[in-house]
């Protein structure tokens, strides 16, 4: 007999895909007393687009991203990369993190509704690195 009692009916369960198969460790990371300048440089280092900020202590817990666009948007309002510090930019954004057991498209979703293209994934142990939306998107509709 099948699952929903049924005779003759078969139910199957399709597994999503989560987080966990695509995150890439974080192996640039940035602190907060950082300027944007080195930021900068270590976003062009690791050809990434953006770069997981950690605390300045020895734990080193993730605090948020900073991203290329955060980069650009401090140029276009004319602001020195060398003096503006990451904590200027982090100031005032909740982190936005998720579980590397959540699945692909509720990340999508949290991504969506934050309004950003970056995830620091955190699991029981802490950070396990980032993921993109491009990162999330390739998982569903496969390599371009």
């Amino acid at each position: 007999m099948s699952a929903g009692g049924n005779p003759g009916t078969t139910q199957t369960t399709v597994r999503q895909p989560t987080v966990a198969e695509v995150v890439r460790p974080a192996t640039t990371t940035v602190e907060t007393r950082a300027h944007l300048a080195a930021a900068a440089y270590l976003i062009k280092r690791s050809q990434d687009g953006a770069l997981v900020v950690v605390s300045d202590d020895a734990r080193r817990r993730p605090l948020g991203v900073v991203t290329d666009a955060d980069i650009t948007q401090a140029v276009a309002d004319g602001q020195d990369l060398e003096r503006r510090r990451i904590s200027d930019v982090l100031a005032g954004r909740e982190p936005v993190t998720v579980h590397p057991d959540t699945p692909v498209d509720a990340a999508l979703r949290l991504m969506i509704g934050a309004r950003v293209h970056h995830l620091v994934v955190v699991g029981d142990g802490g950070s396990d690195g980032i993921v993109s939306m491009t990162d999330l998107c390739r998982v569903l509709v496969g390599p371009a």
